[in-house]
């Protein structure tokens, strides 16, 4: 009851006024707001936006983005300064993640930027 309090208030400051009408459609309001806070989505999403928070894993969704066709791990390794265990390894989270793609062709692997990789490199670069 405290948090609704506190919303009469601000409503009250907003508007001048603050109905029982207008709290309850605002209360309204921010209930169909908080849905788009479900649990899955917000779990998936911070695990995508994760994998991009270190530096190699976002090297390598860039180059894969840049790259616009899909790269074999033998070519990717060269083009950053990390082990090969250590791409092995972030290729793997980022596929994890559902940021790359990867493909087997024979003994030899290959990486693709997915859709969501390249929205999210998108935004980015439209941010600067």
């Amino acid at each position: 009851m405290a948090d609704t309090d506190r919303l009469q208030r601000y409503l009250e400051d907003e508007l001048g006024e603050c109905r029982n009408e207008t709290l309850q459609k605002r209360l309204a309001e921010l209930d169909e707001l908080e849905s788009v806070l479900d649990e899955e989505t917000v779990s998936h999403d911070v695990e995508t936006l994760s994998a991009l928070g270190n530096e190699t894993r976002y090297r390598l969704v860039r180059l894969l983005v840049e790259a616009d066709e899909e790269l074999c791990v033998c070519e990717i390794t060269p083009l950053v300064d990390v082990s090969d265990s250590g791409v092995s390894h972030a290729l793997s989270r980022l596929v994890d993640a559902g940021l790359v793609t990867k493909q087997k062709d024979g003994r030899w692997r290959k990486y693709t930027a997915t859709p969501i990789a390249i929205a999210l490199i998108t935004v980015l670069d439209g941010s600067r």
